[in-house]
């Protein structure tokens, strides 16, 4: 099997291309020549190069298929790249590629929900320049709750909440952390070169950096647990999930978990119950959470709504 250092011996394109070998290989179950040429714009002569590489670096991965002139999935087959299963799920529902994205056919049958909003691409630009650098961000954002103003902001991280995408970040207007809409963001500017003071960074930021140990199990209410015990691949009846406290209330609202301390949602769409809701005591982001009071008055993250 391929070690860690003959992986890193390769060239980044041999390796994309080696990996593209497993992806087909693994999911699809057969690979020819053809498809590499094809995805990467290689001569054939390369392509075979390719194939019986990865067939030296991981044997039993692959077999030669003489009749049908492909190479199939092995019967001893180990992977050797480790694909986050988002990513090897876009590749099979989108035709998911690396480099410039590219309208590929998909490689199996499938319907999944559409986004119903994308942040502009010159805005998330500026964003992510600015996370890369270091620096503030000046911007023009519009609040549900306080309407249009300009504010500076440090950013620091993309949050993917489920629905959109939003920017971690020292606000200097409000001087907190907050998260902020990136679709509501308007005429970003780069401020280079500004300092940034160290109480902006994101290491001050105690809702960022405080993990929560959650415990998830089936809702009390539900006739058959053990169904999501299966479906959320449980131990012991139990998904222990670790998450920073400024995404809590967004993961929890995502998956419906009721988070009141008697489990008093029943609807269908509550299939687990946050066991432990203690656990968000003093959490920001909990006032997205169903179900769930605070013993005492927990002010929201602006703007988290």
């Amino acid at each position: 099997m391929m070690s860690k250092e003959q992986l890193a011996n390769l060239t980044q394109p041999q390796r994309d291309r080696l990996a593209f070998v497993e992806l087909r290989v693994r999911f699809i179950g057969e690979i020819r020549r053809q498809d590499l040429v094809s995805r990467f714009g290689i001569q054939s002569a390369a392509a075979t190069r390719d194939l019986a590489l990865y067939k030296d670096l991981a044997p039993g991965n692959i077999d030669y298929d003489a009749k049908a002139k492909s190479y199939v999935l092995g019967a001893d087959f180990q992977p050797v790249f480790d694909f986050p299963p988002q990513r090897a799920l876009s590749w099979l529902t989108q035709g998911f590629g690396d480099g410039e994205p590219m309208r590929l056919k998909a490689w199996v049958a499938s319907e999944s929900p559409s986004r119903l909003t994308h942040p502009d691409l010159d805005v998330l630009a500026s964003v992510t320049r600015a996370i890369h650098q270091g620096c503030p961000l000046g911007i023009e954002y519009h609040s549900i709750s306080s309407g249009q103003s300009d504010r500076e902001i440090v950013p620091f991280a993309l949050i993917d909440n489920g629905l959109r995408w939003h920017v971690r970040a020292f606000d200097r207007k409000s001087q907190e952390f907050r998260d902020f809409v990136i679709t509501r963001i308007r005429r970003p500017v780069v401020l280079k070169g500004q300092p940034v003071a160290p109480h902006e960074m994101s290491d001050q930021d105690i809702q960022w950096t405080r993990i929560l140990e959650l415990d998830l199990v089936p809702h009390p209410d539900q006739p058959h647990p053990e169904i999501s015990e299966m479906d959320y691949a449980m131990e012991r009846g139990v998904l222990k999930m670790k998450l920073r406290a400024a995404m809590a209330g967004y993961i929890l609202r995502k998956w419906s978990v009721d988070c009141s301390s008697s489990h008093k949602l029943n609807g269908p769409e509550h299939r687990l119950w946050l066991r432990n809701h203690l656990a968000l005591y003093g959490v920001r982001s909990a006032v997205l959470a169903p179900g769930y009071e605070s013993p005492e008055p927990v002010e929201p993250e602006h703007d988290c709504e």
